[in-house]
C-alpha cells in the first residue's frame, strides 16, 4: 500500500503524521515545531515546542512559561519515523526553514523568508528538497526591494531633513524584525533614537542574545521631542497618528513595509513618506529561492496564492495552495502589543492579504 504523504494539511496546521508533530500550528497541538517568533507562527497553547536557539528567547518572552526545547541550525534530530533539521530563513534573527526527511524523501517548510541579507538575520540557506512549502506574501512582479544600503540612505536623508525643520521622525515598523533593521540603518550623528515600549522590550531580548544595535531611549512620560530634538522614533504601526505619537511633538510620520511599493496604499494611509522595506522575499527572491531548492512540487501559503500558483504552473512546477492562518505582513494598525502575549492578550501582527485579495 502507498505510504501517506510526508506532510499533510489539517485544520490545526501542517502536520507530520509519522513524527506526530505540527509545524507552526494555529490551534493547540501536543508537539509544535516553530519556524520563528512572530505571533502568527508561534502561538500559545501547545503541549511542547521546538525552535532554534536564536528564536527561543523571543518566543519565551511572548508566550511565557512553556515547554520549549531548542535545536541548532543544521542539527539533525530523529522524531518518530522522520528526521528534522532547521535551516536559516533570513526573515528575522533566529528564523528557520524546517526540513523533514523520510527514507530519502525531503520536504521543506519555509515559514517566512527573504533571500537578501539585512546584516542582522542569519542569511537564507537554500535547502534541496522534493517538495517546498513557500510563503508568497509579495508574490507579484511589482514587489522588488532596494538593497539595504539604499534603504538606509533614504531613511537618513528623510530623518535629517525633518530634524533640520525642527520635527521628530516617527517610523511605524513591526517590533520584531523591521524595527531592529531601522535601528541598524540609522545614522546616530543625526540625532537620538527613541522607541515605543513594544519595540524597546523586543529589542532588549535581542540585545541579550548579543545582537549589536545602537543605543535607544524608551519613550516614557517626560521623553518627547523637546527633551530629544530631532529624534528618530521607532514604533509599531498601530502607534501612528495616535495620542501617543502626538504627545511627542511636531513630527513627520512614515511606515516601513513592503506594501509601500504600492503608491495607492501609502496615499490611502495619508502618509507623505513610506519606506519599501520588508522581511519577506520580493518577487525575484521568491523565484530565486524556489529554483534553488530543486523541488518539482511547490505549495504556496499566505499572500497572492492563486496568482503565484498559476505562475509556478506556467514555469513547469506542480503547484498547489495550502490554506493557513498565517498573516504575513499586514497593513492593519494593530501589529504590536505592549508586552508578552500572556499579559497583554494581544497579537503582535494582525491582518492579512489572502488568496490574491488587494491590501486594505
Amino acid at each position: 500500500m502507498p505510504r501517506q504523504p510526508l506532510l499533510t494539511f489539517t485544520d490545526r496546521g501542517i502536520c507530520c503524521p509519522e513524527g506526530d508533530f505540527h509545524i507552526d500550528p494555529w490551534r493547540p497541538v501536543p508537539r509544535a515545531l516553530i519556524t520563528h517568533g512572530h505571533s502568527d507562527h508561534a502561538r500559545p497553547g501547545h503541549g511542547a515546542y521546538l525552535a532554534t536557539e536564536g528564536s527561543a528567547p523571543v518566543i519565551r518572552y511572548r508566550l511565557g512559561d512553556i515547554r520549549l526545547g531548542t535545536i541548532a541550525y543544521g542539527e539533525r534530530r530523529r522524531i518518530g519515523g522522520v528526521t528534522v533539521s532547521f535551516h536559516p530563513a533570513g526573515h528575522v534573527p533566529g528564523s528557520a526553514q524546517i526540513r523533514v526527511e523520510r527514507a530519502g524523501e525531503v520536504w521543506v517548510v519555509s515559514g517566512d523568508y527573504k533571500v537578501a541579507g539585512d546584516g542582522l538575520s542569519e542569511p537564507f540557506e537554500p535547502v534541496a528538497c522534493h517538495c517546498f512549502i513557500s510563503e508568497c506574501t509579495f508574490g507579484l512582479p511589482v514587489f522588488r526591494w532596494k538593497p539595504q544600503a539604499e534603504l538606509a540612505a533614504d531613511l537618513n536623508r528623510w530623518w535629517a531633513a525633518n530634524a533640520a525643520e525642527g520635527r521628530v521622525s516617527i517610523v511605524g515598523a513591526y517590533a520584531l524584525g523591521k524595527a531592529q533593521r531601522l535601528m541598524a540603518s540609522a545614522d546616530p550623528s543625526i540625532g537620538p533614537i527613541l522607541t515605543h515600549g513594544a519595540v524597546e522590550a523586543t529589542t532588549a531580548v535581542l540585545r541579550a542574545q548579543g545582537l549589536a544595535l545602537p543605543a535607544t531611549t524608551h519613550v516614557t512620560p517626560g521623553i518627547d521631542g523637546k527633551t530629544h530634538p530631532g529624534a528618530l522614533v521607532i514604533a509599531p504601526p498601530s502607534a501612528l497618528g495616535t495620542a501617543w505619537a502626538h504627545r511627542i511633538g511636531p513630527a513627520a510620520e512614515a511606515f516601513a513595509s513592503g506594501w509601500m511599493a504600492l503608491r495607492g496604499v501609502r496615499r490611502r494611509r495619508g502618509l507623505a513618506q513610506g519606506f519599501v522595506m520588508s522581511d519577506h522575499a520580493d518577487w525575484e527572491g521568491l523565484n530565486t529561492a524556489i529554483r534553488a531548492t530543486g523541488a518539482e512540487r511547490i505549495f504556496v501559503t499566505h499572500g497572492y496564492t492563486a496568482i503565484f500558483r498559476r505562475w509556478l504552473e506556467d514555469q513547469g512546477y506542480e503547484a498547489g495552495i495550502v490554506a493557513t492562518e498565517y498573516e504575513g505582513e499586514s497593513l492593519d494598525a494593530a501589529e504590536a502589543e505592549p508586552g508578552p502575549l500572556i499579559e497583554a492578550g494581544g497579537e503582535e501582527e494582525a491582518g492579512a492579504v489572502q488568496g490574491g485579495d488587494a491590501p486594505g
